[in-house]
């Protein structure tokens, strides 16, 4: 077994005994953070930071963490996520599944309503669904692929059939929503809690700005957005219309947006924020153990099913070329980058599914080893002069990272860039970019190479295979490849777990191993400071934030 092996089942381990606690808002107070209650609000008010703007707040459209930390807030879905990954009634307070797996018939509770008082109904869940497979659907949802497990809707989707009504949904009530599959899926119930599947209101129809304003935002979760500021602002109030609204202690939860990791840290220290870090925010690295001595009993750090990683344009030279590709990822040191850069707990990565998610009896990475490639600059430096050869070049094209505005991001770009100069003798620039830019070129392969990370959707690794088919939204690295989308459509399809996990572990290898489309660097961990007020906070086993249930002591 490798060394990086042995690392992260040792660190897997010692982070599996972190947990998190809790976190919450206050008064302004330049009092210390470490002085006892300083600056304790007397409000149920909850105080965090945003690093960047969210692209949208529509719930069929969403792809990034910034905004389903607010939709996961604002909407609620069938069930809901527990801390531990289990499902909980949410807007379906019972379902019924079918033996063969193939038939999901959800009741729906007769006091959800949305904010703005009217009733829930399974022709609003009808009509969500059906909005994101639309064809028509302008811009496209980067995540329809993930309906593709309900009868008929890839088929309806890509124009195959015409009629909505053959796809596998329908509203047969009020309250009753009937869900028909194209083949067993185990992880079904669990995507009911995902952004994608959330209901959304009729009232949307027609007006294609209807999530950019508080007054036509209509949800059905336990806050809603009363604020939204552009670059500065987005503040939620407590629902009264929610389901379970005694349960909601919080009657506000503000949320600034400043892109600064120092400044972050240093709104917290002054009790100006009760949270900060992950998932929405960063701590300095360069301040870590800074924090740790000043704040360790408020320092939260917990392994999470996510992965860091770099994506490379295989559509645009010289990135084109696989061998060069192997040999950009072969010539750096993740062990560098995770000791002396990030130094919060991440693991090297040499494969692209994370701990923490589930196999067949195990997790995934215990099961299937991550041994793809190792760092490796002799063997870097041959595999760089075969991809020249084969491409013809006597020097290297000039290249670009490009990143989110983020000064981590930075920080890991500006020294990988260096090892690819040093090691390679490569030109290579990097290039900030705003979040909603930074996505759509990375969305419209307008780039080299590209910061990316990947969260779990669901507890499977499937939720890190599928979105690399040659149809995903999620797929920007123009990688399309026949045997991959045969190996995923088999796992959809077959009812043998032990068969899905050989089938998704064979992809697994063709995306990183074979073709090195992606670059991973770490399997991340969740830092985090949080007051000692806060009680009931969470963060889940994919690194999200869940402070719906949390409330000031």
């Amino acid at each position: 077994m490798r060394k990086h092996k042995k690392l992260l089942l040792l660190m897997t381990l010692i982070l599996a005994f972190s947990s998190v606690l809790a976190a919450c808002g206050a008064n302004n107070n330049n009092e210390s953070a470490n002085n006892g209650d300083a600056g304790k609000p007397k409000d149920q008010v909850f105080r965090m930071n945003l690093a960047s703007e969210p692209p949208t707040l529509d719930p069929g459209l969403s792809q990034d963490n910034t905004s389903n930390t607010i939709i996961n807030a604002v909407f609620e879905g069938l069930v809901r996520k527990g801390e531990d990954g289990t499902e909980l009634p949410g807007v379906a307070e019972s379902w019924d599944i079918s033996e063969d797996g193939l038939k999901y018939v959800f009741h729906l509770r007769q006091d959800a309503k949305w904010s703005n008082g009217d009733p829930v109904t399974a022709n609003d869940f009808e009509y969500a669904w059906k909005r994101v497979l639309d064809p028509n659907l302008t811009p496209a949802s980067p995540y329809t692929y993930q309906l593709y497990y309900i009868k008929n809707a890839e088929a309806y989707n890509g124009g195959d059939i015409k009629d909505a009504s053959e796809v596998g949904v329908k509203a047969t009530d009020d309250y009753t929503l009937e869900v028909t599959l194209e083949n067993p899926t185990p992880y079904f119930l669990s995507l009911m809690s995902f952004q994608t599947y959330f209901p959304v209101h009729s009232s949307i129809e027609g007006n294609p700005q209807w999530a950019t304003k508080p007054d036509t935002l209509i949800g059905n979760g336990p806050f809603k957005v009363s604020q939204m500021v552009k670059g500065q602002k987005i503040e939620l109030v407590k629902n009264d219309q929610y389901w379970d609204t005694e349960s909601i202690k919080l009657e506000k939860v503000e949320m600034s947006i400043v892109n600064s990791a120092a400044t972050e840290l240093a709104s917290y220290r002054n009790n100006e924020l009760d949270y900060a870090g992950h998932p929405t925010g960063n701590i300095p690295t360069d301040q870590l153990n800074a924090v740790k001595n000043e704040l360790g009993d408020q320092l939260e750090i917990k392994g999470i099913a996510t992965t860091y990683y770099y994506v490379f344009n295989t559509t645009e030279e010289p990135f084109n070329n696989v061998n060069i590709r192997k040999a950009f990822s072969m010539a750096i040191d993740r062990n560098a980058i995770v000791e002396k850069i990030t130094q919060g707990g991440q693991l090297p990565a040499f494969g692209f599914v994370p701990p923490g998610i589930k196999g067949e009896n195990d997790e995934y990475r215990n099961e299937v080893s991550d041994a793809y490639f190792e760092d490796n600059l002799e063997e870097a430096k041959k595999l760089l002069e075969q991809g020249m050869s084969e491409e013809g070049y006597t020097t290297l094209p000039e290249v670009t990272i490009i990143h989110n505005s983020d000064d981590n991001h930075k920080r890991i770009a500006l020294a990988i860039a260096d090892m690819w100069k040093n090691n390679l003798g490569a030109n290579v620039k990097v290039q900030n970019q705003e979040w909603g830019v930074f996505l759509k070129n990375r969305d419209d392969l307008n780039y080299q190479v590209a910061r990316s990370g990947w969260g779990a959707d669901y507890n499977d690794p499937m939720s890190f295979i599928d979105m690399w088919v040659s149809n995903s939204g999620n797929n920007d690295a123009g990688f399309n490849n026949e045997e991959y989308d045969q190996l995923v459509r088999g796992a959809y399809t077959t009812n043998d777990n032990a068969e899905r996990m050989e089938l998704m572990a064979q992809a697994e290898k063709i995306l990183v191993e074979e073709n090195q489309v992606v670059m991973p660097i770490y399997y991340y961990s969740s830092v985090s400071l949080i007051k000692p007020w806060v009680k009931n906070l969470h963060i889940d086993y994919k690194g999200d934030i869940d402070f719906t249930r949390a409330y000031i002591e």
